[in-house]
């Protein structure tokens, strides 16, 4: 039974701002990660002075892109030492379907290859990164989809790494009275396949990332810190900058499963590393 003297304790800490939720803590809080397609011009002409700009602006955690056996043109030996030399740590990457666009170190092409180099520098996470429109249709088109990411979880399962499915908009357009993304939610294994919640897409396609938690406990380890601005246009911005609310969908990350998260704006109004460091400054005032 709580005493007096430990309720009146308790109180005085939360009025002090020193006691937190323990939900705003699911995560490592240390880690605030970029998806570096934010920056993706930069790292097709500089891989290593992208990396290191991005450690020097405060981020610690990326999040990369594979593609033919390597990262934005390195070797996976030699990109690990990159991100090692700038205290950077690489939870997660994207990959592609390769129904539509084939090639080596894609879901469907060279899968097992693709996981091995994944577990070979400590990745803990392979992202199925979209869907190109003729990788998309009809819900027994995703049910299909959802057999191959249950094959595709297999592999990584075998390898020490965890498959996941990255969420734009066209998932909450209805076929047939359903969404094709609870389709993948209902038709994958909960254990072999996870979730990347991009929380842009999901408010565009007028979605609650919170009603979503809470139907799927437990299947969304990374996130997409992503804002939309307040205009009619529903543009991309800095973390901060627009209409989500961060902090109160961060409220469920226990729930979630949340484990990493990454800053990501696909298209930035100037330089993206002015984009990148405000989104950075906001999250380290109001959310970690």
């Amino acid at each position: 039974m709580t005493s007096r003297r430990d309720f009146l304790r308790t109180s005085a800490l939360i009025s002090a701002g020193l006691l937190v939720a323990p939900s705003l803590f699911a995560y490592d809080k240390k880690y605030i990660g970029l998806q570096l397609y934010t920056v993706r011009d930069h790292m097709a002409k500089d891989v290593a002075g992208t990396l290191a700009k991005v450690a020097q602006l405060g981020y610690n955690s990326v999040e990369a892109s594979y593609s033919a056996g390597k990262y934005y043109g390195t070797e996976p030996k030699a990109f690990a030492d990159l991100l090692k030399q700038n205290d950077l740590i690489m939870p997660s990457s994207h990959y592609l379907l390769g129904e539509d666009m084939k090639g080596p170190g894609t879901i469907l092409n060279g899968w097992d290859k693709a996981a091995e180099d994944a577990a070979s520098i400590g990745q803990k996470y392979m992202v199925c990164a979209w869907l190109s429109p003729k990788e998309r249709g009809s819900l027994d088109h995703y049910k299909k989809l959802a057999e191959d990411f249950n094959k595709a979880g297999e592999t990584c399962k075998k390898a020490g790494v965890q498959f996941c499915y990255h969420n734009h908009d066209f998932e909450f357009i209805q076929e047939d009275g359903e969404y094709p993304y609870e389709t993948l939610l209902e038709n994958t294994d909960k254990n072999l396949v996870k979730m990347e919640i991009d929380l842009y897409w999901l408010t565009k396609a007028k979605q609650d990332p919170i009603a979503l938690i809470e139907k799927h406990p437990g299947r969304f380890p990374l996130w997409h810190m992503k804002d939309m601005d307040k205009t009619e246009k529903q543009m991309f911005t800095e973390v901060g900058n627009g209409v989500i609310d961060f902090k109160k969908i961060l409220e469920h990350s226990k729930k979630a499963g949340l484990k990493y998260f990454f800053v990501e704006q696909d298209i930035c109004p100037g330089d993206p590393y002015n984009s990148i460091t405000q989104s950075i400054e906001y999250i380290k005032k109001n959310l970690v």
